[in-house]
């Protein structure tokens, strides 16, 4: 049996019913057969549903789109000849209880509709002149540039010309086909007719009920039902002509609906009966696309988990490792051994990962190196990064996952710092103790199964963060630009207000109070993690072009790289070729603009990443120079840590996994957090920053090794990821090149200037943003109606709702920029708390502003 689908004047068949259609020969024959044609035809002789709702196995929709090629006169040597193009299209039944303008259409249209009873005319054109006549009448269908010729032509081909011998047929018509094994059998009791003309302002809609049923031609030959829709060309995509002629197709196409239309006797009933249907419909056509459902994967746990569930000790990290185990030597030769070989982009990617690892590595290394004095510099970082991304690429479970210290845990190392100095205990003790609380804290959630408390975390909540992670970014980079120019373009003296600051915040007494706060809002705290500037000497004097070559390179490298990232989308060279400088987008946009400021403009001076080498790389901490208050504060200190970390890790996790990405080996949540905590214990106790799941880098590392195709719904292009190569390969290499980095310290990487990377930050925030549906509905906002993409929370949620879902999650972005980018430290370390607290506000509050199943709908994955 087929699906149900429906037919569009410009889509195509949209469901796995396409198969079908091909094989039963839906398109080998444009008419009846032979045998059906011959019979004696009465009502609804053609349809073959017998229930009040229409069977979605056996009716479709069909659009039949006629199109006059030529504006030519009848030549007599080819007997008057002319050309017609014909267009058929399928399209999917209209589903009532998901598409919330079904509704909305048919509640709006009921009580302006023109509605006429036992209509004599025999003829298509009187029938139809009849019912433009019954519009432009009606008072409430004022439309003062229509007139009913101009209407009268544009339903026909030969709208033009009408008396030059061309063929004289509906341009754009609906009706509903059933699907048999002989080939397709037509409704032909009903007919629904559009007509879209620039002229009109609003939508409207006309129906017809002939008295006596009327041969109107092949596939007409017993038309009972016209259903006239009228509309202007340029509206929202849920709102065109083609959808409100959907949406009354659909109910129409119901045998039983159209003899209880024979049997009304006034309006009034015939508009009851049209309620009553679409009553029916709202309840029954979940079953008609559940099949839709069916092969949807997810990444999420189908329900909240039990109290019980966080009782089985280990249980979780048991069955990661023996979900993963087995494939565990795919995860080498997947892209290097088989049919499909992807050695190219295997390389890419690596190239890729490796300089997006690399030079925040320097950025954040410098400036921890500035908050640590010293105890924690660009070699540490460097170190650290490579050693946890090469254990974690060789035993984590999800290997597509990238470490890397971020600027949260800089400022969590910032602020040890000054705890220690104010109250003068041994830093390497201090951070080695937080460090292996953080991992103990680490290791209990995962034992006891934690992780399943981030099936709570929806879509939006994700996208939130995503988002305020994307706009640190951008911060980051702004606040580094603003710095240069502050120091070299107007010539303040930025850099010796920075270090009496510093000096005053090292001098603080030993009690953390208001002082310290007050403090620290002009202090280091206030400043981006990013690279730290390089100590000139005072006497330099302001060098503008510095500060207007530093902006003109932060922007060539976000508009090279992002350009090239665009360029698998161009015309231009052979798609390998597009392919590969796609992948290598940053990596190209780094070097060269690195080349342009280093050698090009010699004379001008850049600003650069601090390098002071470390005297000892591997120095274990003295862990026992702490007295046991002192152990006990970094017992609070780690427990904070440890949110963080499990609020990252699984985030970064789950976007990896999401079912759009089409992962086929499984997950590892809990396995993957308990190797985070060992991990970080080494880490803690050599002195070396911590690490742990990066964004956007990871769902980048995906997407650099995903192959993607292009589909066209609704003339819009979505891509969508056919398959990944999940290998281990890329990381452990990018592991191993930013370990073999440690050799070209102080150059060449001293060449790369900071403005490089902060461009590199805007890059990664741009392209961060392919796919956050929150970005997209902000964009809404911005746009007319009309360009609204047909997705599926615009066809399935009411505007209002929409744009209400959107301000509250701008609200709560609001939040999380409060806390996380405050300039009081203590606020920042109560960051995660925030993160987890989005649960309640999505679970609580937001169903009391919105209905809850159109906050389901708007969390649901892309499904056309």
């Amino acid at each position: 049996m087929s699906q149900a689908s429906t037919v569009s004047q410009n889509g195509f068949l949209e469901d796995s019913s396409e198969d079908l259609a091909a094989s039963l020969n839906y398109f080998k024959n444009d008419t009846d057969s032979t045998k059906a044609r011959e019979e004696n035809l009465r009502d609804e002789n053609f349809d073959t549903a017998n229930s009040s709702i229409v069977s979605g196995e056996s009716v479709r929709f069909f659009v039949n789109v006629n199109l006059d090629m030529q504006s030519t006169k009848p030549d007599i040597a080819t007997g008057g000849c002319m050309l017609l193009h014909t267009s058929r299209k399928y399209l999917k039944l209209k589903n009532f209880e998901e598409e919330i303008r079904a509704q909305r259409d048919l509640d709006r249209f009921l009580a302006q509709a023109s509605i006429i009873l036992d209509e004599t005319a025999t003829s298509l054109d009187e029938v139809l002149r009849t019912m433009l006549k019954c519009f432009t009448q009606d008072p409430n269908h004022a439309e003062p540039k229509c007139n009913l010729d101009r209407l009268m032509a544009k339903l026909f081909t030969d709208a033009e010309n009408p008396m030059e011998g061309k063929a004289h047929l509906l341009s754009d018509t609906i009706q509903g086909v059933t699907a048999t094994v002989t080939g397709v059998q037509y409704q032909q009791s009903w007919l629904c007719i559009i007509c879209t003309l620039k002229d009109l302002h609003r939508r409207h809609v006309c129906i017809s009920r002939l008295i006596r049923p009327q041969n109107w031609g092949e596939n007409s030959c017993e038309v009972r039902f016209v259903i006239l829709v009228l509309a202007p060309p340029k509206m929202k995509s849920t709102k065109t002509g083609m959808e409100v002629a959907r949406t009354f197709a659909t109910m129409f196409s119901d045998i039983t609906f159209r003899q209880k239309l024979l049997m009304t006797h006034t309006e009034e009933e015939f508009k009851e009966a049209l309620v009553h249907q679409r009553q029916q419909l709202t309840m029954a056509m979940p079953t008609l696309w559940e099949y839709s459902m069916i092969s949807l994967p997810s990444h999420k746990h189908p329900k909240p988990p039990k109290f019980k569930d966080f009782l089985r000790f280990g249980k979780g990290i048991r069955e990661d490792i023996l979900r993963r185990l087995p494939v565990y030597p795919l995860d080498f030769t997947d892209g290097l051994i088989g049919k499909n070989k992807v050695v190219c982009k295997h390389i890419t990617t690596t190239l890729f990962l490796y300089f997006a690892c690399l030079l925040p590595t320097l950025a954040f290394g410098s400036f921890n190196d500035e908050n640590t004095n010293g105890a924690i510099d660009v070699q540490k970082t460097i170190a650290g990064q490579s050693i946890g991304g090469l254990v974690y690429a060789l035993f984590s479970g999800q290997p597509l996952v990238i470490l890397l210290t971020t600027a949260p845990l800089a400022i969590y190392i910032q602020v040890i710092r000054v705890i220690c100095d104010d109250y003068n205990l041994d830093f390497n003790a201090f951070y080695a103790w937080t460090g292996l609380w953080n991992s103990f804290f680490l290791a209990l959630y995962a034992f006891f199964n934690l992780s399943l408390v981030m099936s709570l975390f929806k879509r939006s909540m994700e996208e939130i963060i995503a988002l305020f992670i994307s706009i640190t970014f951008v911060l980051d980079a702004v606040k580094g630009m603003d710095k240069i120019f502050w120091k070299y373009y107007y010539g303040h003296g930025y850099q010796t207000k920075r270090s009496s600051s510093l000096v005053n915040l090292l001098g603080i007494s030993t009690t953390l109070n208001s002082t310290l706060n007050s403090t620290l809002n002009s202090s280091l705290l206030d400043s981006p993690p990013q690279v730290a500037e390089e100590d000139h000497s005072s006497t330099m004097h302001p060098d503008r072009a510095t500060a207007v070559l530093s902006l003109l390179i932060m922007l060539g490298t976000l508009w090279l790289g992002y350009t090239l990232y665009q360029f698998k989308k161009s015309p231009y060279l052979h798609p390998r070729v597009r392919e590969v400088l796609s992948d290598c987008a940053l990596p190209i946009a780094v070097l060269c603009c690195t080349i342009i400021s280093s050698s090009c403009f010699r004379e001008v001076e850049m600003s650069k990443f601090s390098y002071n080498p470390s005297g000892n790389l591997f120095k274990l901490a003295h862990m026992q120079s702490l007295s046991l208050e002192a152990i006990g504060s970094t017992m609070i200190l780690g427990f904070l840590l440890s949110l963080l970390f499990f609020v990252e890790q699984n985030l970064v996790a789950a976007l990896v996994n999401a079912p759009e990405n089409r992962l086929v080996k499984g997950t590892a949540y809990h396995w993957d957090l308990l190797l985070l905590a060992i991990i970080n214990t080494g880490l803690s106790l050599f002195g070396l920053p911590w690490i742990h799941a990066a964004y956007p880098h990871s769902p980048l590392h995906v997407r650099a090794l995903a192959s993607v195709e292009d589909s066209v719904e609704n003339g819009l292009i979505h891509e969508t990821i056919v398959n990944v190569k999940e290998t281990r390969l890329t990381s452990l290499g990018a592991s191993i090149l930013v370990g073999l980095s440690l050799l070209l310290l102080p150059l060449p990487l001293q060449y790369i200037s900071k403005p490089v990377l902060y461009g590199l930050f805007l890059y990664i925030a741009l392209t961060s943003l392919d796919g956050n549906q929150l970005f997209s509905r902000v964009a809404l906002l911005l746009k007319e109606q009309t360009s609204y993409p047909p997705t599926h929370y615009i066809r399935r949620v009411p505007q209002r709702k929409i744009h209400y879902f959107t301000g509250l999650q701008i609200l709560q972005l609001l939040l999380l920029c409060a806390f996380g980018m405050s300039s009081l430290p203590y606020l920042k370390m109560i960051f995660p708390l925030i993160m987890i607290a989005m649960i309640p506000i999505r679970y609580k509050l937001l169903p009391q502003i919105i209905e809850a199943k159109y906050l389901d709908a708007m969390d649901a994955e892309y499904r056309p």
